[in-house]
């Protein structure tokens, strides 16, 4: 039982981490557990913990688990979520299951270079979205590869998303002015809105929502200030560094 509880928190961790929603884990280790036997299970997840009990033969069981980093990861999400749903069919051991979960945990993400491009194309899009030109697409392209080369570095050295958030939409102001002086760039609010796209936290906003409406009212509400902290970081530097702007070059 001890074996079988391991695993299944093992794998919402995983779902956690990759930025899944919290009944989404719960439901996971619900049928983890149960399909490998144990007679009761509950479980109650927060974004950043998992605490899982189980009944079996009179004896309770519980884990509590902490979860420090999140990110974003749809595949190992869609992975941990098939292999879940498919442990009769294949016949899977406790053991054979906790190496498959190893394998997908550790399994390898896009290259950084694919990573950074995309994300500075998807920078670009934006821009062109939001009424921007061409010029503009170029700036928000060069910005957008700045920023997500940040967020990786900062990511690697855990650095508070607060103060990477803030740096970044303090560089992105920066840069899209110099660019429009530099007649790179047509428009500095479509460069930088393009740019800023990057940041914003599309994906928490969701969760909060549906975390709310599945009735993790505690979940939907941790991650709705967690977008809201996010949303104010992104103000807090694009801010400052058009101020820093205005003070330097008298103007935009």
């Amino acid at each position: 039982m001890n074996e079988i509880l391991q695993v299944a928190t093992f794998a919402g961790q995983i779902i956690l981490e990759s930025g899944g929603e919290t009944y989404r884990v719960e439901d996971t280790i619900l049928r983890i557990c149960k399909t490998f036997g144990a007679e009761q299970a509950e479980s109650f997840v927060t974004p950043t913990g998992i605490m899982t009990s189980i009944l079996h033969k009179g004896e309770i069981y519980s884990l509590t688990k902490r979860v420090v980093s999140r990110t974003v990861d749809l595949n190992k999400i869609d992975k941990v979520n098939d292999l879940s749903r498919n442990i009769l069919s294949r016949n899977l051991t406790v053991d054979q299951f906790k190496e498959e979960l190893i394998k997908i945990n550790e399994g390898e993400r896009y290259s950084s270079m694919v990573t950074l491009f995309f994300s500075a194309f998807g920078a670009g899009s934006c821009a062109i979205l939001f009424g921007g030109t061409i010029k503009d697409m170029f700036s928000a392209f060069i910005i957008g590869l700045l920023i997500r080369l940040i967020t990786l570095k900062g990511n690697e050295l855990r650095i508070n998303f607060f103060f990477i958030n803030v740096i970044s939409g303090a560089l992105t102001a920066i840069l899209a002015v110099i660019l429009q002086k530099l007649g790179l760039a047509s428009g500095i609010h479509q460069t930088i809105i393009g740019s800023i796209m990057l940041l914003v936290p599309g994906l928490a906003i969701t969760n909060a929502i549906r975390d709310t409406i599945a009735g993790d009212l505690v979940s939907g509400l941790t991650r709705a200030a967690e977008a809201f902290f996010i949303a104010i970081s992104i103000a807090v530097g694009t801010g400052a560094g058009l101020s820093i702007c205005m003070r330097v070059l008298g103007g935009i």
